[in-house]
Order: structure tokens, then C-alpha cells, then sequence
């Protein structure tokens, strides 16, 4: 179910900084801002989305080894919330206990993490629909963690692939098979910009109904 959002708050970001990687929750900073965690397959454009965010082409470092280390990279925003990235899934060198381990660690955020406000679920739209992110759809859903799905790549046509839009149609349609009506959608490159504001947008409006309710 989507929520009937106020008027956003001034979705601007002024300024961002790095704050700190934490290899367990409890060392994570003090939940005493908002969060908007980002999660999605390794490779997804996670850091690339944060910088696109945040006009900050270096803050964010992209891992030259994808899904190696469990890592929860907090950036504040503005002095007043934070993005959250959170290690990637379905890493294709990864092990069954690599991805216990993986789902431990990132449900432990979710459950500790009282100011988590949403996730945005990346999904690579330059591909086919993956399984494996519909399964952490259904897996946030299940957790009862607030998400939206945020598509990635949408200006990137891989060569031998369907069209972006193909496979972005594609997915909602799979997710559409066990869901009675799908989050929030948004599309996204983070070379051109495209629904950047979109999504600010979004974030900001969430961070006024949670403004309101605490």
C-alpha cells in the first residue's frame, strides 16, 4: 500500500559528508536521525546513486570487489539524516554461509535501527528481472520494512539485452504476480540525473511524516 504523502519538505541537499563504515549495528552512529537505507545486487549503482544524490562524484569510493566485505556506510545529509548504504546481495562468488551471513548482518540493521524510515531497493533495469530481487522485496515486505524500488541504469542499454523499459516492465509484472499493488516506483541514471528530483522529492515527503510522528 502507498502512503498519501504531505508536501515535501525542501528536498535540496546542501551539503553531504562521510561519516563512518561499521562492520556490526551497534557501531553504527546514534539513531537520532532519519535513515534511508539503500540495498540492492552487488554492482547495482549503489555508490553511484549517492553521488548522483548528492552532486558528489567522490563521495562515495565504488569497490573494486563487489560484495568481498560487509560494510554500513553511513553519509550524512544536510546535518539532519542520513543515506545509508548497505552491502550488496547476491554476489555471484558468494557462499551459502556468505549469504546467511549477508542477511543476518543487513536484518539486524533493520531491526535495531529505530530511525530507519525507508529503504530504497535498487534494480538493475539494464537486465532481465532478477529473482533474487524480487525475493528481498518479498523479504523486506515480510520484515515489515518500508521500501520503494528504485531502478538504476535506465540510460545504460547492455548489448545483447532488451530494452531498459522492456526489462523494467518485465519486473513489475513478476513482482505483480504476488503482489496486490507494487511500492512506489522510480527511474533513474545517475549520468544524466534523471529522477533525481523524483526521488528527493519522495525522501523529503517521508522525512516530513516522520518530522510529524515523533
Amino acid at each position: 500500500m502507498q502512503l498519501d504523502l504531505p508536501p515535501p519538505l525542501n528536498s535540496n541537499i546542501r551539503n553531504a559528508a562521510f561519516i563512518k563504515s561499521s562492520t556490526r549495528v551497534a557501531d553504527c552512529p546514534p539513531d537520532k536521525l532519519p535513515e534511508f537505507a539503500l540495498i540492492g545486487r552487488s554492482n547495482v549503482g549503489k555508490s553511484s546513486l549517492i553521488n548522483s544524490l548528492t552532486r558528489n562524484d567522490k563521495l562515495a569510493k565504488v569497490s573494486k570487489e563487489p560484495g568481498k566485505h560487509h560494510l554500513i556506510n553511513h553519509y550524512l545529509i544536510n546535518d539532519s539524516w542520513y543515506l545509508v548504504d548497505l552491502p550488496g546481495y547476491g554476489f555471484a562468488k558468494a557462499g551459502k554461509s556468505s549469504k546467511e551471513e549477508w542477511l543476518k548482518f543487513t536484518k539486524d540493521y533493520f531491526i535495531e535501527r529505530e530511525n530507519l524510515v525507508s529503504v530504497l531497493l535498487l534494480v538493475d533495469s539494464s537486465v532481465p528481472p532478477q529473482e533474487v530481487d524480487k525475493d528481498c522485496a518479498n523479504w523486506l515486505a515480510e520484515c515489515e520494512v518500508p521500501f520503494c524500488i528504485v531502478f538504476t541504469k535506465i540510460d545504460n542499454r547492455k548489448r545483447d539485452m532488451p530494452p531498459n523499459a522492456q526489462n523494467i516492465r518485465a519486473f513489475k509484472q513478476l513482482m505483480a504476480e504476488e503482489w496486490e499493488e507494487l511500492p512506489r516506483c522510480f527511474e533513474t541514471s545517475s549520468r544524466t540525473g534523471a529522477g533525481r528530483s523524483d526521488l528527493l522529492g519522495y525522501v523529503a515527503s517521508l522525512r516530513e511524516l516522520h518530522v510529524r510522528s515523533t
